[in-house]
């Protein structure tokens, strides 16, 4: 088991801008309105059990049906391309089902808006570029990162304010958008020679 700092971080980084759940705090404040509480620690440790589960299970799902990990990744940079578009101009490509259910903590938070089509689609793309130990220690401090910032969630808007929020989203817009023609460039070029 080899870790690399540099590759944890850039696998950190991805995952943080798809997951994207600072630009999600108003969605969660809205669902912690609508079903009185969320539990941040369930919706955690669901949302980090599906995206490992996705890293291992993925690729043996993406073989049974004929599709290679490059493919994929091509696929995947596309998704995270549209992501970042949505971060940037501030507009909605795709557009949640609404479900205010007794279990908000697990639907919608955990799945899909933490462990989404945009971070599973992301997990087998970096899996095609980085060592397996290093995406699941990317994982788990995303998934920290989540647990506090659905506990601080109140206080965290209040303090950033609307603009804030807007700034920070618009930000990681442009690393994934930068991230996502990285990942394409390089997956395309094996796919054609």
């Amino acid at each position: 088991m080899k870790l690399v700092p540099k590759e944890i971080f850039t696998a950190f980084m991805v995952l943080f801008a798809v997951i994207d759940v600072v630009g999600n705090i108003p969605i969660i404040i809205d669902l912690r309105k609508k079903v009185g509480h969320i539990q941040s620690e369930k919706a955690s440790l669901i949302a980090g059990a599906i995206m490992i589960t996705f890293l291992f299970l993925g690729k043996s799902i993406l073989n049974l049906i004929g599709i290679d990990v490059n493919s994929f990744a091509v696929a995947g940079a596309f998704i995270l391309f549209f992501i970042a578009l949505e971060m940037i101009l501030g507009i909605t490509l795709y557009k949640e089902e609404e479900n205010s259910v007794m279990t908000a903590s697990i639907f919608p938070l955990a799945f899909p808006l933490i462990a989404g089509p945009g971070s599973l689609t992301t997990l087998l793309s970096l899996r095609a570029e980085f060592e397996v130990e290093n995406i699941i220690v990317a994982i788990i401090l995303n998934v920290i990162f989540i647990y506090i910032v659905l506990k601080t969630s109140k206080r965290i808007e209040s303090f950033l304010g609307s603009n804030g929020i807007s700034i920070i989203r618009k930000v990681f817009g442009v690393v994934l958008l930068a991230i996502a023609v990285k990942l394409f460039a390089e997956n395309i070029k094996v796919l054609f020679n």
